[in-house]
């Protein structure tokens, strides 16, 4: 069979200068031509497969329900007993139980999972890890430096095990949090009661407690909605005086200590970063985590502050916002262009704003993303009742499944792992649900706008072609990169079928963990590229990755060129030989 080879020139490639294809014989891969106009002529595609019989990629058959399937993850096959499912991938509009199956089916949505006092040993991390985590998140709300630590060496202990599973370590910083005191027992608060909160440190009595934040009087007004716990209690501000606030209780509830405090519509007055922050920041630096998620992030300017201290550094780790306070909303596209992604931080959005806005920011926040080709994350209360129960509720099944057809690149599992009691099923939860919702969905891409940035517009074309010449003979993409750029690229189109991107470079491998449908490999590049074809395609087929006689789709392309000339671009469709 002929292997397919679309250039930066767009024109009819003949390589031995004669009008004949050239054909180069190595292990596990056949050669083929070159193709002109593929995309933009559908007589054309069709002329060009008679002349070379292309033959058409036909599906496996469907699975039966009543047999049980081994369903891969992003990280090494899931390890429950038994799955069962009635399809593999992608409906292709065929109805339900109907589904038409496609040889690699690996989960493409991302997930994070908070490490806590339920995950933190090294038996767990690698249960998590083999059951479908992509990317571990340090929570420093909780915990000291000496626990994540712990967690970081884990997680890279993990990673060096395997050139082709890796789990990314995202720092979340704790941020500006305005809180109330510690109280000797929990203090029930009944709906019409006064309730106070005082400025002054150390108070705990039936009807006043203290909160950490001096300007807390300034900032509340008469009128006020004041949310304790996300909302799980709220209180009306009837008065204040210098130092303290009246209020009466709306809805009623059990007080704990160090209760999280927001006043719906408004922000604190505080600055996102603050100097635990900033210690959190330098612990990260030294550990060389992957992302920094940046809590309450109100403008862009905090942003490129942490970017400067990244770069004085020589710290190479990406930035992630997390939208979650009312002020960040009208700075959004400043917010989410400075930064290298953003995080649904629905918690807290939900207490700023009203609730019923949250949907549609998460929405409006994923589109803005996408359009960016920035990742972005759903996160807050996906599986909360999985804290405590061993199976989901039917609406947070159908909170995964909108956030995967929204188009999120991950899902984020915060108590659920961090301290609940089913943390291994909850994981298998949010795979299984991601996995069926992705099967479901269209392959259907637009070609990229015009851009002022010649080079940058030619690599987003080829990602586009390639996604496309992928998509129509139902084959996964295999990309090298240094940086990592094509295949951020190609994540952004979402193709159908799987991103296998080779880098010689371990921080890259980490960092593309967090991009939809791509599955980062480590492997040192040689100076022949044949050679290095051959021995991707050897660790594809023994990892069961990929099967002989299948085609995949080669991308030569991006920010710096390996095995090619800086002005030409390659997209290839090869047979796997056996």
């Amino acid at each position: 069979m002929a292997a397919i080879d679309l250039s930066s020139r767009m024109s009819l490639l003949k390589p031995d200068g004669s009008g004949a294809f050239a054909s180069a014989s190595f292990d596990r891969l056949s050669s083929v031509g070159s193709v002109t106009e593929l995309f933009h002529a559908p007589s054309g595609w069709a002329a060009f497969t008679n002349k070379h019989r292309i033959a058409p990629v036909r599906s496996m058959k469907v699975t039966k329900k009543s047999e049980t399937r081994r369903v891969a993850s992003h990280n090494g096959p899931l390890t429950a007993d038994k799955i069962e499912y009635p399809f593999d991938i992608e409906s292709d509009g065929h109805p339900l139980g109907q589904m038409r199956v496609r040889p690699n089916a690996l989960r493409k949505t991302k997930i994070v999972c908070t490490i806590g006092p339920s995950t933190s040993s090294s038996e767990m991390i690698w249960k998590l890890a083999e059951s479908g985590m992509n990317v571990a998140r340090l929570n420093m709300s909780h915990g000291d430096h000496s626990s994540h630590q712990k967690t970081i060496d884990l997680v890279k202990e993990y990673n060096a095990q395997f050139p082709d599973k890796v789990v990314a370590i995202m720092l979340d910083t704790k941020g500006p949090e305005v809180r109330s005191g510690d109280v000797p027992q929990p203090i029930t608060l009944k709906e019409g009661q006064q309730f106070n909160f005082t400025i002054r440190r150390g108070v705990s009595t039936e009807d006043t407690v203290s909160v950490n934040y001096d300007d807390f009087v300034n900032d509340v007004e008469v009128g006020d909605i004041l949310l304790v716990d996300g909302g799980m209690m709220s209180l009306a501000v009837k008065e204040k005086t210098a130092d303290v606030v009246k209020c009466v209780v709306v809805d009623g509830g059990e007080l704990k200590s160090r209760r999280h405090l927001n006043v719906r519509g408004k922000s604190a007055n505080l600055p996102s970063i603050t100097d635990k922050d900033w210690e959190d920041i330098k612990f990260g630096v030294d550990n060389q985590v992957d992302f920094y998620a940046v809590s309450f992030v109100k403008d862009a300017k905090v942003v490129h502050e942490l970017k400067d201290y990244l770069k004085s550094s020589n710290a190479d780790i990406h930035v992630i916002v997390k939208i979650e306070s009312a002020d960040s909303i009208p700075n959004l596209q400043s917010i989410i262009s400075a930064s290298d992604g953003a995080m649904v931080a629905r918690g807290d959005l939900g207490a700023e704003l009203p609730i019923e806005d949250v949907p549609l920011l998460q929405e409006d926040i994923i589109r803005r993303c996408h359009s960016m080709q920035k990742p972005v994350i759903v996160a807050t209360n996906m599986l909360e009742s999985m804290i405590d129960h061993p199976t989901p509720t039917r609406a947070e099944v159908s909170d995964i499944a909108i956030a995967v057809r929204e188009g999120a690149d991950a899902v984020m599992l915060s108590g659920e792992t961090a301290h609940g009691k089913y943390p291994l099923k909850a994981v298998k939860v949010m795979h299984t649900v991601a996995l069926r919702t992705e099967s479901s969905l269209s392959t259907s891409i637009a070609p990229p706008a015009k851009s002022s940035a010649h080079n940058s517009h030619m690599g987003e074309m080829f990602a586009f072609h390639a996604t496309t010449m992928a998509n129509t003979l139902n084959t996964p993409i295999i990309v090298f990169t240094r940086t990592g750029s094509m295949a951020i690229l190609l994540s952004h189109y979402r193709p159908s079928s799987t991103i296998f991107a080779f880098t010689n470079d371990e921080r890259i491998k980490q960092r593309l963990a967090l991009y939809h449908g791509v599955l980062p490999i480590h492997m040192q590049f040689s100076d022949d590229a044949e050679e290095t074809f051959s021995r991707a395609i050897e660790l594809l087929l023994e990892k069961g990755l990929i099967k002989e006689e299948q085609y995949v789709t080669l991308v030569q392309s991006g920010a710096q060129p390996i095995w090619r000339r800086e002005s030409t671009h390659h997209i290839q469709v090869r047979q796997v030989q056996g």
